[in-house]
């Protein structure tokens, strides 16, 4: 288990400038930018049992981040 957040600049280190490009001028991309951004908080809040979870929430929420990570990097890769 990492405790390491996933921040999406690090993530994407090369698209840097383009995802602040497209929060600025995409709704749908800064919508899915924030969502990351929330799921990948509570994530980190989970694993450092700041906030607590069980193993199928910790795991749902996983999910949804890793599908958010795949539209975000469909867009900017696209």
């Amino acid at each position: 288990m990492s405790n390491t957040p996933h921040e999406l600049a690090e993530e994407f280190p090369e698209h840097v400038a383009k995802m602040h490009e497209m929060k600025q001028s995409d709704a749908h991309f800064a919508k899915l930018f924030d969502a990351y951004h929330d799921a990948n908080r509570a994530i980190h809040r989970a694993e450092t049992d700041v906030e607590p979870t069980d193993d199928f929430h910790m795991e749902e929420m996983r999910k949804e981040r890793l599908k958010l990570k795949d539209e975000i990097y469909g867009m900017l890769a696209g």
